[in-house]
């Protein structure tokens, strides 16, 4: 075997065995570690050199700035008891019914997922669910599948809804309202399919009574700040969104006076929000840049390119059906964020299928825990509530949900073209 070739099979070898290792978290260690392990050994052992390396962990800076604000704002909502809040609202307007309850709380988990990110859905807002859950005495499994498939399906209604939306387009991030446009029709097919599937599969469990417990949750002074600092958030990012402003500094910016407005209620926000805050995501992802632009040196990038010129010939509906299809299968084998990372480098050279490809790192995730960082977080945290959702029954699940909304979804984009 060459040089340039045994080079590239040590890349390959590293990269995928650090993704794997993300994945599988052996020892309990966190997946930041395994990442950032993999892309550090690259640099040292000179198979990435350091200036390539440096300039890819420079590329993310819009995404590191979005997550630690989408973080602090989730953050802040849970601290300060918006979550159970609004979970508590939702069981007593439930009217005893299992199934309205469903509805309203896979409602809420769309808007929560729109204007706070999926990881805000998947991780603060399930907690809150099953704490509401647990006091109407119902079987909890429905609703907290919800969260999670939720959390993806309404994932790319809006650009701040998932940071990997930001990934694959990059600076060329469409304007809100051309966002809306494109995708408007198609997330509200995926919702709608996701719903009606997910109700379909737990309907025994939703015909249950609902309890509406005696003591309801109240809002706090410095609860209603944070609800109006998040609400202030929201107007900022959809604002930027709009004038085509990149969505990182906005966003900081915003949760920044978000704390400070609760910070006149509650002196202690600031450390609570600092202290409970998942830094450990930010040097997941620069890692994650890091590993995409070392495979991306060995020709990866060339073949994406070629596969996606490829697309370009065949009938617009196969084409995006194949990307968008394409896209999911590999998120749920390396999860999602570095196949938007892999995908964002190739798709301004085919830009008519990087909607369907979106779509697919969207919804792909609903197949299987593995494909998304939000649904592996949404699972240990079920796991420390001693909630026994296991991957196999996820999967079951995701089998019959993920590519129903895929193709439909698709569909609804290529009718709108």
């Amino acid at each position: 075997m060459h040089g340039p070739a045994l080079h590239a099979v040590f890349v390959w070898i590293i990269a995928l065995i650090g993704i794997l290792l993300m994945l599988l978290r052996p020892w309990h260690i966190r997946e930041a570690a395994w990442i950032s392990a993999a892309a550090i050994l690259l640099v040292v052992s000179r198979l990435v050199p350091l200036h390539p390396a440096l300039a890819a962990l420079g590329k993310g800076t819009d995404v590191y700035l979005f997550l630690t604000g989408m973080m602090l704002l989730a953050e802040l909502a849970r601290h300060e008891g918006v979550f159970d809040w609004v979970a508590g609202h939702a069981v007593c307007r439930s009217r005893n019914s299992a199934a309205r309850l469903f509805l309203l709380i896979y409602l809420t988990g769309v808007v929560v997922t729109a204007f706070l990110s999926n990881d805000a859905t998947a991780v603060v807002l399930t907690p809150a669910v099953l704490a509401a859950v647990r006091r109407a005495r119902v079987d909890p499994k429905p609703y907290l599948l919800a969260c999670a498939l939720v959390a993806n399906s309404a994932s790319f209604l809006l650009p701040i809804a998932n940071p990997a939306n930001l990934v694959v387009y990059g600076r060329q991030l469409p304007h809100l309202g051309s966002w809306l446009r494109i995708f408007l029709l198609p997330s509200a097919v995926a919702l709608a399919v996701t719903y009606f599937c997910l109700f379909a599969l737990s309907r025994k469990s939703l015909t249950a009574q609902v309890g509406c417990p005696e003591e309801q949750s109240v809002l706090t002074p410095s609860g209603r700040l944070a609800f109006a600092g998040l609400i202030f958030a929201a107007v900022v990012l959809l604002t930027a969104s709009g004038l085509g402003i990149g969505l990182g500094i906005p966003t900081c910016a915003a949760a920044l006076a978000a704390l400070v407005l609760v910070s006149f209620r509650d002196r202690g926000i600031y450390k609570a929000a600092v202290r409970e805050v998942s830094w450990s995501i930010l040097p997941l992802v620069a890692g994650l840049f890091v590993l995409v632009e070392s495979l991306n040196r060995t020709g990866m990038l060339h073949v994406l390119e070629s596969s996606l010129r490829r697309l370009t010939h065949q009938p617009s509906l196969a084409a995006n059906l194949a990307a968008s299809g394409a896209a999911a299968v590999l998120s749920n084998a390396m999860n999602n964020l570095p196949v938007a990372l892999a995908a964002g480098s190739a798709l301004p050279l085919t830009p008519q299928l990087a909607h369907a490809v979106l779509i697919g790192v969207n919804l792909g995730p609903n197949l299987s825990v593995a494909g998304s960082l939000a649904t592996i977080l949404w699972l240990m945290a079920l796991r420390k509530e001693g909630i026994p959702l296991t991957r196999k029954q996820f999967f079951k699940t995701g089998l019959i949900v993920m590519p129903a909304a895929l193709i439909l979804s698709v569909l609804a984009l290529w009718l709108i073209a």
